[in-house]
């Protein structure tokens, strides 16, 4: 007895000194309170699990450290070490007593003695650590948990933080009785903030009421009613913004547009709050992230379901039922009835008023700021009426500068993207990412998903490399364009600020000076919208640089189209962009130039000043930068007082951006030391028609793309031009009365040069017909006013298309023969109404997706909308005419990939634009290396036997035409070449 009153004292000394301490393991307490409350049951310490306190040792916090080191540190109240831990002292003080000790309370001490020693190595073990800080993706742990913070916030409050804006303004302006200063556009929007904020709300009480009858109604109280508001309003002035400058929108396209955002942000915010919620409740919300990113969820559910039927919990059941019919995809059909429905509602609230001086006589209008009109336009097939959201003049013109109040998702990234693992596994953290581009294609998007995971191994490596890669906004070069789009722009390539002027309207009765009036009239306005979606794409452009330009770095999340090309997921400010997004954008990271560095710098100025010095050998552009550095220190400092040199490049922004790179390094005490940002392209020699030669191993096509040594770089499209010029000479023999041929030939022989034909030779490998061409060469014509008249325009056209294809078809002769054995395997798998299906080198499989398509008439609020869909039927002759240039665009984009993985394994920073690969200067000589064996190690490989072996055994019942012949050349050479990318 007095054994276990003597216990029980010792227990109550534990639990005071837990107490005291601010112990809080609950297992170990509640298993000290054991032995107060039973003492009588001789529970031993091995009976109540004390093996290692609570298994505290085994469990693991989400920093990896273990839970053990909480215990030391809630000790640490008593006596505690100098790095904040109890000491041994500190557990023998719990049975320090007057009385006979416990054994049980003895062999607490006992372990609990060995867990305060193992918490004190781990203390030091962490100290040392502390000296090599942890990294996570090359970030310290501490910046990176804080710069995913603030990714995720950007992912899934931005246009909760927009409403919030919004609502903050009105509030402000109710209390100051007076509206607050703000840009015209962003004025507008507050204007139409509140009352489309109380149409949705009212409508939603509706659909909750079960009032609302409408086909939207299932899905329209899904989101707040203030997120809703600014979704509708900023994704419809983005569709007006990039419109091609029309001032309107199709009806079917804006509301799908803003039907699958509210979807989207729907699904987001459903999330979150669950996520809030759980974390109240000290739950995961992971089994609910899975859900939202996961289909295959829906299969386990299923089996789930199935099982509770059985059991008959259907209270359960339901709720499970419930939960998916939240989660299940809308689909097209509700999209565009919730989208419809918003927009109807944004019609009926938003309203414009004309500023005040602009009426003398009566006071200004109120009219709506968007109205729903009809167009009409002629089709082969006869003529198609579609649905067109049009703003009124005073909002398109405010479009231009409303770019910075736009909420842009699918921002650049502020840390490494997620790792792709799947199809809609990887980039960013929250917003819906898809590695593929499939535009609804059903069939490549089911073959992508079907596809095992160590298929794509190679594809993953390749995107997660390109996503990794760091770039910063270079400020320099930003200020200039700042400065030039603030005078009015007209430089650079920068589009003119101001609309042309109409001609008045002549004050005679000639129909002929009228006519010409009106063709005036019509072809300004054309040009007037041309600059107006110029102006806004280039606002758009800006707005992400300057909401950029202070960060340390951001990254690009990459993915793929339906051939294998990557892409950055990022619209507008990317390096696949302009000239401006090119300039603006350098790497994050900074390498000494070193003295191989600074030659490819030099180099790189005169490929990116163009105007044929970036044909010259590579001394030649060396010569040329050397020659220019007077130009070149004058751009630097003095941009727009100075000379202004950079402006006669063909690429100025980038030109501005290498003189800056290159005076810093010149004028530095050891150039070779400078860091540079600078990415430097080596961009391939008309690329498609290098990788049509490697394929028919051409010697001939081969020397004419650089595929061979040479002492300076073969021009094709000078080669092709001189060939041209040859033909029209030999046809201007003729007697030009009675021959057209001779009478064009006359009027072009002097016309024809590189620039004249370069675009048609370009996309000669990518299945440019001959309208194409002609079209091409049209515009070149027209530019040069040349010809006049439109007629002659016209028929000059037509005769140097069919000329530059012939003198295409005899220097390039195996890759005419390869395309046409492409087609004609197309066409036999078409014919059977297959699409032709293919699978790259790096495992990728591809779908042609060309079917023909079927109406589907939706009624919604606004108009019987038609959605076309897939039907089962190929369109044999687009899968015919496609697959070739398809084909190649896949076997460009695998020797890209495998050129940034083999970059990344060598430590090289990587970025690519299908054929233009970039990396630091002091790094291009062994990027070089690696392209080139990558470009023989893709084409050692059978690629035409294979792709018809696989045609035979897909369809082993039809006939294929016998491969076409190839030549003898040595792949090899293409490691010699200096120029095959240069």
């Amino acid at each position: 007895m007095w054994r276990n009153v003597c216990n029980r004292a010792s227990v109550k000394k534990l639990i005071a000194f837990a107490n005291k301490s601010n112990f809080r393991d609950t297992q170990f307490l509640e298993k000290a309170r054991l032995l107060e409350l039973y003492p009588y049951r001789n529970l031993s310490y091995g009976d109540l699990g004390f093996r290692r306190i609570s298994g505290l040792g085994s469990q693991k916090d989400n920093l990896g450290d273990s839970s053990l080191a909480n215990l030391g540190v809630s000790f640490g109240s008593l006596h505690v070490s100098r790095k904040g831990y109890a000491t041994s002292s500190a557990a023998e003080e719990i049975v320090s007593t007057e009385g006979e000790e416990s054994d049980e309370i003895r062999e607490m001490v006992h372990h609990l003695n060995k867990e305060i020693k193992v918490v004190k190595m781990k203390a030091n073990n962490n100290s040392d650590s502390k000296k090599q800080p942890k990294l996570i993706n090359g970030i310290g742990q501490g910046k990176y948990i804080a710069l995913k913070r603030r990714q995720i916030k950007i992912e899934t409050e931005a246009w909760e933080a927009a409403a919030r804006e919004y609502q903050e303004l009105l509030v402000d302006m109710c209390e100051q009785k007076l509206a607050p200063n703000l840009p015209y556009v962003k004025s507008l929007f507050l204007g139409w903030f509140e009352p489309l904020k109380n149409a949705i709300a009212a409508e939603q009480d509706l659909c909750k009421e079960g009032k609302n009858r409408g086909a939207y109604a299932p899905q329209f109280d899904q989101l707040p009613a203030d997120m809703m508001t600014i979704i509708t309003m900023h994704k419809l002035m983005g569709l007006l913004m990039t419109g091609g400058g029309q001032g309107g929108a199709r009806v079917v396209q804006a509301a799908l547009h803003i039907g699958e955002a509210i979807e989207h942000e729907a699904r987001i915010h459903r999330f979150m709050e669950k996520s809030k919620r759980k974390t109240t409740l000290n739950e995961s919300p992971d089994d609910d992230l899975e859900a939202v990113n996961n289909e295959q969820q829906i299969q386990k559910l299923r089996k789930k379901v199935t099982l509770l039927v059985k059991k008959k919990k259907l209270q359960q059941v339901r709720h499970i039922v419930k939960q998916q019919d939240e989660l299940k995809p809308w689909g097209q059909d509700a999209q565009v009835k919730v989208g419809s429905r918003l927009i109807q509602l944004l019609m009926e609230t938003a309203y414009i008023q004309p500023p005040v001086g602009q009426f003398e006589d009566c006071s200004p209008d109120i009219r709506p700021a968007f109205v729903h009109t009809l167009k009409t336009v002629e089709t082969p097939k006869g003529s198609r009426r579609y649905g067109v959201i049009e703003c009124d003049p005073l909002v398109r013109k405010g479009l231009e500068k409303s770019a910075m109040h736009m909420v842009i998702p699918y921002m650049p990234m502020l840390l490494p993207p997620v790792n792709w693992t799947g199809y809609n596994r990887g980039a960013y953290f929250f917003l819906p990412s898809y590695i593929m581009r499939t535009h609804g294609a059903k069939q490549q998007r089911d073959i992508v998903k079907r596809t095992p995971k160590k298929q794509l191994e190679a594809v993953f490596g390749a995107l997660n490399t390109l996503g990794a890669t760091k770039w910063r906004v270079n400020r320099k070069v930003l200020g200039v364009v700042d400065r030039i789009w603030a005078s009015g722009g007209r430089l650079a390539d920068l589009v003119d600020r101001d609309d042309i002027p109409l001609p008045e309207e002549p004050d005679t009765d000639d129909e002929d000076e009228i006519r010409k009036w009106k063709w005036k009239v019509k072809s300004i306005k054309k040009e007037n919208r041309e600059r107006h979606s110029q102006r806004c794409d280039i606002e758009l452009k800006l707005a992400v640089a300057r909401k950029m330009k202070d960060e340390e770095g951001f990254y690009y999340p990459h993915n793929l189209d339906f051939r294998g090309r990557a892409y950055p997921m990022h619209p507008y400010l990317n390096h696949l962009g302009s000239d401006l997004c090119r300039g603006i954008l350098e790497f994050a990271e900074g390498r000494p130039l070193g003295e191989s560095g600074l030659r490819w710098l030099k180099i790189h100025l005169a490929n990116v000043y163009g105007g044929g010095v970036d044909k010259l050998s590579h001394e030649g552009r060396m010569a040329f930068a050397e020659k220019h550095l007077d130009e070149i220190f004058d751009s630097s400092d003095r941009p727009l007082e100075g000379k202004r040199w950079w402006l006669r490049a063909e690429d100025p922004f980038q030109c501005l951006a290498t003189c800056m790179n290159l005076s810093e390094a010149l004028r530095s005490s050891s150039p070779e030391t400078s860091i540079s940002y600078m990415p430097i392209h080596q961009d391939g020699s008309c690329n498609g028609l290098q990788h049509y030669a490697a394929l028919g191993r051409d010697k001939l096509g081969a020397s004419a793309v650089n595929l061979v040594e040479g002492e300076k770089p073969a021009d094709v499209y000078s080669g092709i031009a001189s060939r041209v010029i040859e033909i029209m000479q030999r046809d201007a023999k003729g007697d030009p009365i009675t021959d057209s041929n001779a009478k064009h030939a006359r009027m072009l022989v002097n016309q024809v040069d590189r620039k004249l034909v370069k675009q048609t030779v370009m996309t000669s490998v990518y299945g440019v017909t001959y309208i194409g061409a002609r079209d091409q060469i049209k515009r070149r014509l027209k530019e040069r006013c040349a010809i006049e008249d439109d007629a002659e325009l016209f028929a000059a056209a037509c005769y140097a298309a069919k000329t530059t294809l012939t003198a295409l078809g005899e220097m390039f002769e195996a890759a005419r023969s390869i395309m046409s054995w492409l087609g004609d395997c197309a066409k036999v798998v078409a014919m059977k109404n297959h699409a032709v299906q293919w699978t790259t080198p790096l495992g990728l499989p591809v779908v042609q997706p060309y079917r023909k398509l079927g109406r589907h008439l939706i009624k919604t609020s606004l108009q019987v909308l038609t959605l076309q869909r897939e039907t089962d039927k190929v369109m044999v002759k687009r899968q015919r005419t496609a697959f070739p240039p398809n084909f190649v665009h896949s076997l460009d984009g695998s020797h890209m990939m495998m050129t940034a993985i083999a970059c990344k394994e060598a430590g090289l920073s990587f970025a690519g634009v299908h054929d233009s690969f970039w990396t630091h200067a002091c790094d291009v000589d062994q990027m070089n290396t690696i392209l080139r064996e990558k470009f023989v190690e893709l084409y050692e490989a059978p690629i035409l036997e294979n792709l018809l072996e696989s045609f035979q055994k897909s369809f082993p019942k039809l006939e294929f035409p016998p491969l076409p012949e190839r030549g003898d050349f040595d792949l090899k050479e293409v490691l010699k070449s200096p120029y095959f990318f240069n």
